[in-house]
């Protein structure tokens, strides 16, 4: 193909002059995102009830919060059945603690001549019925605090003032953008003392290094689960339930030549090929063979010579020209 100097500044082609290296066979994997269990979680009430907000009002996504936090309240809701019930129980009790009152009192009067134990035995009863007539008084208008359990920031939210929801329902969801799980399938069970490095890749061209946590010894939908942890201290462009590509590469060594990902397209029979800058402003493609190294590069292992000129930067639109 011949491309002249001013095209080639339109379509801002870069060439890179290639060297043969030893790079690690890599396997890829399909991944999925998962949360941290020690660094996320989910907040649910314990009760059914209407939705309050709290002192900061109802989080909204990506509001960081602390641990203890207050972020919403539940009061709860009864039904008329049960608020029916739970008054008559109210007024049964009340009742009993006024004769257990009056006969506490009457016993006192006769300190002395009444054993000491049956005046205690009436004061203990009125403490216990007390005690039962504001528990089952303060039923009626149950609070729930729902408060962050870890730090980090909230990823989810379903939740809105005055709503009602039920016990267990899942309300919010606290994640640390900096501490998540990538978690992939093997099929070859091998992999597992030949893991190396691995990297997930969410779009092309981006690559998020990933740090190997260990494996599971059963397997699920006949592969073994793999998982793996977001390395660095800085968030991750990474999201849960986000499907990524895991590439592994593994201790075994391979000879290649590496080139930017960014310079492998695909030939109209559906072949990869790079385009080589054999002379000024001829470019020509060549089918090739290559794996991946990591989100970004790749190791040509077969149709291409160490030392030629490949075109890393605007391969795809040199590959448009007809």
């Amino acid at each position: 193909m011949f491309l002249p100097k001013n095209s080639q500044r339109q379509l801002e082609v870069r060439t890179l002059v290639t060297e043969e290296k030893l790079t690690p066979q890599t396997v890829e994997l399909t991944g999925r995102v998962l949360m941290d269990a020690n660094a996320g979680g989910r907040v649910q009430p314990t009760q059914a009830g209407r939705v309050e907000a709290g002192p900061r009002g109802l989080p909204q996504l990506g509001q960081a919060v602390r641990k203890g936090e207050t972020l919403a309240v539940v009061r709860s809701s009864a039904s008329a059945i049960e608020r029916a019930n739970q008054q008559a129980q109210t007024a049964e009790l009340r009742s009993q603690l006024d004769q257990a009152r009056r006969r506490a009192a009457r016993l006192a009067q006769l300190e002395g001549t009444v054993p000491q134990k049956e005046i205690e035995a009436a004061q203990a009863d009125v403490q216990s019925l007390q005690q039962r007539a504001a528990a089952v008084g303060g039923s009626l208008v149950a609070v729930e605090r729902l408060t962050a359990p870890v730090d980090g920031v909230i990823a989810a939210t379903n939740v809105v003032a005055g709503q009602v929801v039920d016990a267990r329902e899942v309300l919010f969801e606290i994640v640390d953008p900096n501490r998540l799980i990538v978690e992939a399938l093997a099929f070859d069970v091998g992999l597992l003392s030949n893991i190396g490095t691995a990297s997930a890749t969410p779009t092309p061209g981006v690559s998020v290094p990933l740090r190997f946590m260990g494996a599971g010894r059963t397997q699920r939908e006949g592969a073994i689960p793999l998982q793996f942890r977001t390395s660095g201290s800085q968030s991750v462009p990474l999201a849960v339930n986000q499907p990524v590509k895991v590439l592994v590469q593994t201790k075994t060594m391979v000879k290649g030549v590496p080139v930017p990902a960014a310079a492998v397209v695909k030939s109209p029979s559906n072949q990869d090929m790079v385009w080589v800058h054999t002379a000024a402003e001829h470019f020509a493609p060549r089918p090739v063979r290559a794996t991946a190294v990591d989100g970004s590069t790749v190791s040509v292992v077969n149709g291409l010579k160490p030392g030629e000129r490949v075109v890393t930067q605007g391969a795809a639109l040199i590959n448009q020209v007809r």
